[in-house]
């Protein structure tokens, strides 16, 4: 390792202005291919092949020519007549594929107070008419943003289609809107942390080059979620300044005993390389522990993450000694002294904490675990948080004058009319179904398909399928939702075995749940027993790794428990994400920490050992973990759509707490441990005090 590391920092060194030019150039290159990567908005096209919704949608879309409605638009103070033309309207707006009215369910030829008030309230209400369409996939935000223009302000639109043509119209402007408040706060807390004005520069144009480099080979992929475009670059800063920070720290350790400047460099490069290699490698396996996930988003996520650690280490070690051997001489013209305290002296205080900590956090790790997992969860996108938001608004404008429904379409094997009146009755049966519309119970079970004309019959049949679509007074997820497409599950099922299946929003929802509950245990033990493995190859100990890893987890369930304790909704993929991403980012803390009391621990006795190590640590931490905290809250702040929010707070909240249990718990920990630590630590050489002369 050693003849590796000597070549390989004389070849960078050596060959600085080239390495520069080279990075610089494909980093351009990339820039442009990040423009042409598609951004997918839909998350349920993550499910896997298998799921029932995912199949009826394959289904659907080979048996039928419509797809399931994805958008409702509500028109204000129009007659009948007004409103059959607002629907032909509607029906031109590219992306448009169908629009349903009233006159598809009920003859406008029979005055409206001789037919069923409830079907005709369902579409047309007070002189208000409701319209459901199926807009293509793809096209979201164009066929939205035109039957904005043809409805005009006055009037509202809601659905899954708004809901995807808000993150397609918002997603890059608020990634722009992260970035533009985030990177000056880490250039304040550089500054800070930092004896130069322009040397925070430097970490962020490797950390930056790495980042566009990361964007534009997403080309490669084909596409990425728009959480993925969201999350990614905001991580990939936040847990990477780090390998930056180590090797420039040690930059200006050895200008001062070398003269020569390559050789300070290449010194530095040694030192540092197995402190940025251990702390990339922690996080790298944290990410790629996503990618086990059956919900493929983790995938998307993990593999785009994963990839990005790799680049910004490579940045690291080979770009930034290049880009610094070349500019040095600016950030020695821009020296000035430290502007904030070191906290040499945080061991004392924190001293008294640490016992008492360490008790309170064994209580309350296995209330939080259990608390955590009886948090009321959501599992889609979810709409856009801000009221300022339009289809926030007209949402709740349509749910008080229609009330909330959502479809969910059953797809049974045709040629069996009396199976089909007794599923209609079973499925209006229901708890919160409001209607089933079908054949039988529309057009008449007594008319045979082959008499009507095909424009009426292929909105029903296909060649080998009856289609319904079951209308429920339901959001289209929750526990009410999900047990109006169970009690559908198992009607079907009943009647027509697996031959029958459900699609549509609240359908694929569901589906998400039952995928992501099971990829839970799955990621969260691989990230654990990788880092594990890691850690172990690193402290060469048995108790070291189970000691970081329990104060990282524990922070983790706080974390998640609080939303419980709090009464709040907390997003699954979320939930998700953050159980491996604070895990693979937040133990570089642990183990920065437990690295420099190993070597203070073999030249002293465990109390000034953990005083000394809290006063060389401390600063260096509370400036990582300031960065990652900071990354999330701008997360929070900026995004409307409550998966990136969540997923932001989660982060802020649970790096801080990371934090806090490192300079805190941890110390308890290993004061309480010391001599187990001792005995299971290969070559520990822990400092033993000579025994008194008698």
């Amino acid at each position: 390792m050693n003849r590796f590391l000597e070549r390989f920092t004389l070849v960078v060194t050596r060959h600085h202005k080239m390495i520069v030019g080279a990075t610089f150039l494909i980093a351009l290159v990339c820039g442009v291919m990040a423009l042409a990567v598609n951004i997918n908005y839909n998350l349920t096209e993550y499910l896997p092949a298998s799921t029932e919704s995912t199949h009826g949608l394959e289904v659907m879309k080979a048996e039928f020519d419509d797809a399931v409605p994805n958008i409702r638009i509500m028109v204000r103070d129009v007659s009948v007549s007004e409103a059959l033309e607002y629907k032909e309207k509607i029906k031109g707006v590219f992306g448009v594929v169908s629009v349903t009215w009233l006159d598809d369910v009920a003859s406008l030829s029979v005055p409206l107070e001789m037919q069923d008030p409830a079907v005709v309230k369902a579409y047309y209400h007070e002189g208000n008419a409701l319209f459901e369409a199926v807009v293509s996939l793809g096209t979201e935000a164009q066929a939205v943003n035109g039957i904005y223009q043809l409805i005009g302000e006055e009037n509202h639109a809601t659905g899954h289609a708004v809901n995807m043509a808000d993150a397609e119209t918002q997603t890059a402007s608020e990634a722009t809107s992260a970035f533009l408040i985030l990177v000056p706060l880490i250039i304040v807390i550089l500054l800070l942390s930092t004896t130069s004005w322009l040397e925070p520069l430097f970490f962020l144009v490797a950390i930056g080059l790495s980042i566009v480099i990361n964007l534009g080979t997403n080309l490669f992929l084909g596409e990425i979620s728009f959480i993925t475009l969201t999350v990614s670059p905001i991580l990939q800063l936040a847990v990477s300044l780090d390998y930056a920070i180590f090797l420039l720290h040690a930059f200006q350790e050895f200008r001062e005993t070398e003269k020569d400047v390559p050789a300070a460099m290449r010194a530095a490069m040694k030192k540092s390389f197995s402190a940025i290699f251990a702390s990339a490698a922690t996080t790298f396996f944290g990410f790629a522990a996503l990618g086990f996930m059956q919900f493929r988003i983790g995938a998307d996520l993990g593999f785009v993450l994963v990839k990005g650690i790799v680049f910004s280490f490579l940045c690291v070690v080979v770009f930034l000694p290049a880009f610094t051997l070349a500019a040095y001489r600016i950030i020695d013209k821009t020296q000035h002294r430290r502007l904030v305290p070191t906290f040499k002296g945080i061991g004392k205080p924190l001293a008294y904490l640490r016992v008492p900590l360490f008790v309170l956090v064994i209580v309350l790790v296995v209330p939080c675990y259990l608390a955590q997992s009886h948090t009321t969860f959501t599992y889609g996108m979810g709409a856009s948080t801000s009221s300022e938001i339009r289809s926030v608004r007209d949402e709740e404008v349509i749910k008080e004058a229609f009330k909330q429904s959502t479809p969910t379409i059953v797809l049974v094997p045709r040629g069996d009319v009396p199976r089909e009146l007794e599923l209609v009755a079973r499925l209006e049966a229901i708890e919160h179904v409001d209607s089933v519309l079908a054949y039988v119970n529309t057009v008449g079970a007594q008319i045979p398909a082959g008499f009507l004309d095909e424009s009426i019959t292929k909105r029903f049949y296909s060649e080998h399928y009856a289609r319904m679509i079951v209308y429920a007074d339901t959001r289209s997820e929750g526990t009410e939702a999900f047990a109006v497409v169970q009690d559908i599950r198992d009607d079907i099922q009943e009647l027509y075995g697996q031959d029958a299946m459900t699609a549509g929003q609240a359908a694929s929802l569901y589906d998400v749940k039952l995928t992501v509950v099971a990829d839970n245990a799955v990621t969260t033990a691989i990230a654990i027993i990788a880092i594990l493995l890691v850690l172990i190859l690193t402290f060469r100990s048995a108790l070291f790794p189970l000691v970081l890893i329990t104060t990282i987890e524990s922070a983790i369930f706080i974390n998640l428990a609080a939303p419980y304790f709090t009464g709040d909704t907390l997003n699954y993929i979320g939930f998700l994400i953050i159980n491996t991403v604070q895990l693979g980012a937040t133990v570089d803390y642990a183990i920065l920490f437990t690295d420099n009391y190993r070597m203070n621990r073999q030249a002293m006795p465990v109390r000034p050992a953990l005083a000394k190590t809290l006063g060389d640590t401390f600063f260096s931490i509370l400036v990582s973990a300031s960065i990652l905290a900071f990354a999330g809250f701008v997360l929070y702040l900026t995004s409307t759509q409550d998966i990136v929010s969540i997923l932001g707070l989660l982060l802020f909240r649970g790096t801080l707490l990371s934090f806090f249990l490192v300079v805190t718990f941890l110390p308890g920990a290993l004061l309480i441990l010391d001599k187990a630590i001792g005995k299971t630590t290969w070559r520990a050489r822990f400092f033993k005090a000579p025994k008194k002369k008698v």
